[in-house]
């Protein structure tokens, strides 16, 4: 689904305008879509590797994992909008082929890869496309390091963020994010210690994940709490890696997911909501919440569950404080209680509580948007993560992108 397609907006002056999928687009989705294939290439920091390359290393990766050749795709999905991702032509021509691709750029990461298996359904319910690539390679350290891009580059030369942000000192991301931290802070009395127990338990998953980033280097609450805040109450550790990496995932109709080598994970649900505001924060009216309150009721129906019934949590977490937010709109707890939820080791994979980002997220493992994300909620579904959690059959990923937001149920298939 395209954004603008068939969508309805609720324009009410005493809340944020909400843009959703209209309910019809929702209808059938469940139990429609298996992804059966997961790869990615090796994340790290500034390396200097070219972002289509990597790309194409994460779709060989998850090709093979899938037990299909090139030849068998037809429909190429990537975050429309970033630079350098691959286009129907790069495809042919790195793997010497003709056929016709269906191309969409509504997949990839931020809150789409979320929505993405939406879009490929309705490729196949056409014959546009039966096997689906969504991947996305970006080399946003190596620009970083250079000078030359990375993600603060959109919000640098967006006109409004320019002449009426960062005048006053609101720019760049982590001054957003320190704004909102505070801000919950003393509306709910949310504390620097919860914050780090988002923190640990990612760098905790991370130590036990072999592509992680950060996998040499152990967090503890106390080694958390020992260092000063850079942006008040921010401390590094609260804030994402900017990574060089590539992920991909492949997608075909359910009805074929029992056909291949391995396990597939199938899509029960997804949901998508957005507040106009938010692309400028400093005039969301609702500074303490994510758009996933819009998303995720959506997703949850779908899918015919309830969060206390989800196995393993993964979220787009640029920062903290913005998991915690999702957290809390999503349901696993009541606005603002937030921070008592996620103390301790609820979030550790072992730990007995919801297992969030057990490959490390966006804080430990790699900035790729959120589409390592859900390589590793089908490797928790198939039981075959590094950080497993047992049992693992309800899987849930929340995308952002601070503007909107996107939920995907997955299931772990027979």
């Amino acid at each position: 689904m395209r954004r603008g397609q068939n969508n309805f907006i609720n324009r009410s002056m005493s809340a944020p305008r909400i843009i959703t999928p209209g309910p019809a687009e929702l209808a059938d989705i469940s139990g429609q879509v298996a992804i059966v294939g997961v790869g990615e290439s090796v994340m790290s920091g500034p390396s200097g590797r070219d972002p289509k390359k990597m790309a194409f290393l994460a779709i060989n990766n998850a090709l093979a994992d899938a037990g299909f050749s090139s030849a068998d795709v037809d429909g190429i999905m990537v975050a429309d909008g970033l630079p350098e991702q691959i286009t129907p032509d790069d495809f042919r021509d790195r793997y010497g082929l003709e056929q016709a691709l269906w191309f969409s750029g509504e997949g990839g990461g931020l809150a789409r890869i979320a929505t993405a298996p939406l879009a490929a359904w309705q490729a196949m319910r056409s014959g546009e496309a039966s096997v689906v690539v969504s991947v996305l390679g970006i080399d946003w350290a190596s620009q970083s390091r250079a000078g030359t891009g990375g993600p603060a580059e959109y919000h640098r030369e967006h006109a409004i963020k320019a002449n009426a942000e960062a005048p006053f000192g609101f720019l760049p991301q982590p001054v957003y994010f320190a704004h909102i931290a505070r801000r919950h802070m003393l509306d709910f009395g949310t504390t620097g210690a919860q914050l780090g127990a988002l923190a640990v338990a990612c760098r905790r998953h991370a130590t036990g994940h072999p592509g992680a980033v950060l996998r040499d280097k152990p967090l503890s609450l106390d080694k958390y709490l020992a260092r000063e805040p850079f942006i008040d109450p921010l401390r590094t550790d609260d804030c994402c890696l900017i990574s060089d990496g590539a992920a991909a995932l492949v997608m075909v109709s359910a009805d074929r997911a029992r056909d291949f080598p391995k396990r597939a994970a199938i899509v029960e649900g997804v949901g998508y909501g957005g507040a106009e505001e938010g692309t400028m924060f400093a005039q969301e009216p609702a500074f303490t919440s994510t758009p996933m309150r819009f998303a995720a009721p959506g997703a949850f129906a779908m899918a015919g569950i309830a969060p206390g019934e989800v196995d393993v949590l993964s979220l787009y977490d640029p920062f903290t404080v913005t998991a915690l937010m999702m957290i809390e709109d999503m349901g696993f707890c009541a606005k603002g209680e937030g921070g008592p939820f996620v103390e301790g080791d609820r979030l550790h994979f072992d730990g007995g509580g919801i297992p969030l980002n057990t490959h490390g997220g966006m804080l430990s493992h790699a900035y790729t948007l959120g589409a390592s994300h859900i390589v590793e909620l089908v490797r928790q579904l198939r039981g075959e993560a590094a950080n497993q959690v047992e049992g693992a059959g309800i899987a849930i990923h929340g995308g952002y992108s601070g503007s909107d937001a996107a939920c995907l149920v997955l299931r772990r298939g027979d």
